[in-house]
């Protein structure tokens, strides 16, 4: 009896062993184990062995069928590997790196004859898996109760985070540990008409931590398609986060047909900041580019009206007439202007003519299309068409004065998240931008989405935002949406999709303020799935100098601004403030002229999360460097190599850095710019202010250029 009980648990032992599998990252330094476990999947992932995840669960529950949870048996596991480099069409390095080592297992659940395959791939720089699900009479359609995916921290990690939310991520970033998320949750939701936490211990991706031990972790998805936005809940006790997807009006997390796959669920770790900036394994998680010719898809340099409009020295609505419009039938040639409109032909033409002076690609309308005077919070289906303009913009005329003046119009379509009039009018609205010389549309979902009881990140509305992208590159117009869902890598896969809003921007300087570290957050988080349009270049920090109504304060020195059109990294990029505000300091608006949009190579300087980061970037087909640094709320001495400069060439560095007294709130326009001849053996040891920073412009330099200079 005992032999039988030995020579049985002897078996079981050497079961566990065939089910158990490993894989190593190219360069050996992460390791993933996958183990089934009485029938659960788990993984375990470690970073140089220590212990980045432990063993955690995978799986779905799905709404009216057994899960896919347990009762699993192995059925195959095959490895590969690839190593290859693909060419973006802009971003942040002419070339990206794909290389990696992979795991599929597929495991069949002998009870319902169903079949489940887990792909990991691992990189040098993280971990990406997801689930798949081949096409088999059991499991033909189905609906998601909840996603099980388990992310066991080991440790009460340092996290920066914001509150989960179906709707927004407009909120400012709280630091803490992981355990004390519950006690500061309601401390972390902000005044947001949308923000409404699901859980008082959920948050949102992408996630950054640190351990005590120096690692950093991020948390985020990848490839987001046809699939339901994840969030993470925290179990506080056993500091073990669980997938929480967003849910539909009837609360199910989404719907499926096989063959199909989720989402890549990504784990990006180092030992060193700066390779979490470094990190392209979002992007390699996405297929490669659907749109053939991507000539027209070109980086973007723009001003307009947006600042002004929401700072509230204008308004978007031409009347204060009408407490309610129709579209179609209210009649705006006999409606009284309300002298505050800010999309008039005269104040756009302005903007042009300063676009064209300074070289910039183009200008921003918003607040030019009938509506704006009833659109926010009536839960109204048909609140615009994007098509008819108020009585004061001649949309003809200006599309040919801005021709002339060889700017583009980037157009604005706010949807007031009434996703069914968008789809309603998407076609006409896009081939009426061609025909009047728009080749990039600025899309917005401000409010509740309609239809009603629908959320910003379901899997419906994350399809419509796919939908728009995709209807988009038809017509080749390039999209920069606000208020959609955080991006996940979609601009490999769609480069079209040139910018995203996603996250707590400019606009909230001019709503009370953002915190000062902001900015060296961003990157660490938002920025990991794709660009973020910012809106960065103000000058004037004084809200109530643009208008009266308005106290609030951009935390922020100029410098600091300056510095985000390097660290902020966007193909799309706005010069957001007033043009007068620019006139005042033309030395400084120099830079914002200057810097590039599209990069050839990127250098990670120093970078610690909510602290400070500084990033160099060399222009895309020019030998022109440029350097960004952002700091936090404490006075900081930056010390940074040129090494990243070609070895015996001479350059002149144009350096905009705060002044020894500056500071975001006290002395935020304290300034100094000079210039300083540099090669690949110099040093800089620069002080940035609270809430400040510095920028620079380096340009290579004849032996007559830098006579004179002084030598770095």
């Amino acid at each position: 009896m005992r032999k039988s009980i030995f020579l049985s648990l002897l078996l079981s032992f050497w079961t566990i062993l065939l089910w158990a599998q490993t894989l190593q990252s190219p360069d050996g330094n992460l390791k993933l184990n996958f183990e089934l476990i009485e029938g659960h999947p788990t993984y375990q992932l470690t970073f140089k062995g220590k212990e980045v995840i432990k063993p955690s669960k995978l799986g779905l529950e799905l709404k009216n069928k057994p899960s896919l949870t347990d009762g699993f048996s192995l059925k195959d596991s095959k490895l590969d590997s690839k190593n290859e480099t693909w060419t973006p069409v802009w971003g942040e390095e002419k070339e990206i790196r794909n290389h990696y080592n992979e795991l599929a297992v597929t495991l069949t659940q002998p009870e319902t004859s169903r079949t489940l395959v887990i792909r990991f791939r691992l990189y040098d720089d993280g971990l990406g898996f997801r689930y798949e699900f081949p096409s088999q009479p059991n499991l033909a359609h189905f609906a998601i109760k909840e996603e099980k995916t388990q992310f066991a921290m080991a440790g009460d990690h340092t996290a920066f985070w914001i509150a989960g939310d179906y709707d927004t991520q407009e909120y400012d970033y709280t630091e803490s540990k992981l355990s004390e998320i519950r006690p500061l949750m309601a401390s972390a939701v902000t005044a947001n008409l949308a923000q409404k936490p699901f859980s008082p211990t959920g948050i949102q991706t992408s996630l950054m931590m640190k351990t005590d031990d120096g690692l950093y972790i991020n948390l985020h998805e990848a490839a987001l398609i046809d699939y339901s936005t994840m969030h993470l809940n925290l179990d506080d006790k056993n500091m073990v986060f669980e997938s929480w997807l967003t849910p539909d009006v009837l609360g199910d997390k989404g719907y499926l047909q096989t063959p199909s796959h989720s989402p890549w669920r990504t784990i990006i770790v180092s030992d060193d900041a700066r390779k979490i900036l470094a990190s392209r394994m979002t992007y390699n998680l996405n297929e490669p580019s659907k749109i053939e010719d991507t000539s027209w898809i070109k980086p973007m340099k723009y001003v307009g009206v947006w600042w002004e409009m929401i700072t509230g020295k204008s308004s978007w609505a031409y009347t204060d007439e009408f407490p309610a419009v129709r579209i179609g039938e209210t009649d705006f040639s006999k409606a009284k202007p309300n002298g505050k409109h800010g999309a008039t032909t005269a104040n756009v033409k302005k903007y042009i003519d300063f676009a064209a002076k300074h070289g910039f690609d183009g200008v921003l309308v918003e607040g030019w299309n009938v509506g704006w005077e009833d659109w926010f919070g009536n839960s109204k289906d048909f609140v615009f068409d994007f098509l008819t303009p108020y009585p004061d913009f001649d949309l003809v005329g200006i599309r040919d004065y801005a021709k002339s003046k060889g700017v583009e119009m980037v157009m604005h379509h706010e949807t007031s998240s009434s996703v069914r009039n968008y789809e309603r009018f998407m076609d006409e609205a896009y081939k009426f931008m061609k025909d009047n010389g728009y080749n990039a549309v600025k899309s917005g979902y401000v409010g509740f989405i309609l239809p009603r009881g629908e959320n910003h990140y379901s899997q419906w509305i994350v399809n419509h935002y796919q939908y728009a992208l995709e209807k988009a590159a038809d017509y080749k117009i390039m999209v920069n949406a606000h208020e959609a869902v955080r991006p996940t890598g979609i601009g490999r896969t769609y480069p079209n999709l040139i910018g995203n809003e996603s996250a707590r921007g400019t606009e909230y300087q001019a709503f009370g303020g953002s915190k000062p570290n902001h900015v060296t957050v961003l990157p660490f988080t938002r920025l990991i799935g794709g660009p973020m349009d910012y809106t960065p270049g103000i000058f004037e920090m004084d809200i109530s100098k643009i208008n009266p109504q308005n106290n609030s304060w951009v935390n922020s020195t100029l410098a600091n601004q300056l510095a985000l059109y390097v660290t902020m990294y966007s193909p799309l990029q706005m010069a957001a403030d007033l043009p007068e505000n620019y006139d005042r300091f033309p030395d400084a608006f120099q830079f914002i002229k200057d810097v590039a949009l599209d990069w050839d190579e990127s250098r990670y300087l120093e970078a610690e999360p909510g602290y400070y980061l500084t990033i160099a970037r060399k222009e895309k087909g020019a030998s022109n460097w440029f350097v960004g640094n952002v700091n936090g709320t404490s006075e900081r001495v930056s010390n940074i190599n040129f090494d990243f400069l070609d070895a015996g060439k001479t350059y002149i560095a144009t350096i905009y850095s705060d002044a020894k007294d500056a500071h975001y709130r006290n002395n935020p326009q304290a300034y100094n710019i000079r210039k300083e001849v540099v090669t690949f053996k110099s040093k800089l040891s620069q002080m940035s202010a609270p809430g400040g920073g510095y920028a620079i412009s380096i340009k290579e330099a004849s032996k007559e250029e830098i006579k004179g200079l002084k030598k770095l």
